[in-house]
């Protein structure tokens, strides 16, 4: 008897162990999408968009010193102007800057459903996780699709990365990447800057 319950409660705390790694690896899944989705935002844009700068991918801002998913995005508007910023200290062509940007509206297009499914199972797993029982097939199987997204839109943008690789010269190229490192390790001395701040904030003594 007293072996059963032994046994049982091995199995119960298995299970209860499972279901939070599952939900674990799920929400580290959502993470890499939300990063997905903001890469080329300009430095002081939107919150959403700043909370997100220089994430996904390795923590590197983008493919190739070139921006990254958040030059797909958005009207065509908002991604000509994210072009001709990119492209502004590079001195492009009127030519190269007409080329990059129909092949940013391209990915766009295609990565627009991509991005809506992604953020339907974002919105589903939280559902699931409010849930007074977690199913933990069901966030499997919404985590598991949420992978496969992340790996469709990383696919398309690297192969609009490519496509625009092919319109920029080799020294334009190695100016974008420069300036991308420049705008990392700007962005970098920000971040601990401001945690350098909120320390100082902490321990100050309450008045």
């Amino acid at each position: 008897m007293l072996h059963s319950k032994a046994r049982a409660l091995v199995s119960e705390g298995r299970k209860a162990r499972g279901v939070k790694l599952v939900m674990l690896v799920s929400l580290l899944a959502v993470g890499g999408m939300v990063g997905l989705s903001a890469w080329a935002q300009p430095e002081g844009g939107r919150p959403e968009h700043r909370m997100h700068h220089g994430q996904h991918h390795g923590g590197k801002s983008g493919h190739m010193g070139l921006g990254g998913p958040g030059l797909f995005m958005g009207s065509p508007e908002r991604i000509d102007r994210a072009v001709d910023r990119v492209l502004k200290g590079v001195d492009a062509t009127e030519a190269q800057r007409t080329q990059v940007k129909q092949i940013a509206r391209a990915a766009a297009a295609d990565l627009k459903p991509i991005h809506e499914t992604a953020r339907g199972l974002r919105a589903q797993q939280m559902q699931l996780f409010a849930a007074p029982v977690v199913d933990a097939r069901a966030v499997e199987a919404s985590r598991a699709q949420l992978v496969a997204q992340h790996d469709q839109a990383s696919r398309r943008i690297s192969q609009a990365m490519l496509d625009i690789s092919t319109v920029l010269t080799p020294e334009q190229r190695a100016r974008l990447a420069q300036q991308a490192q420049q705008r990392r390790e700007r962005m970098k001395e920000r971040l601990q800057s401001r945690a350098f701040e909120r320390r100082g904030a902490a321990s100050a003594p309450v008045q």
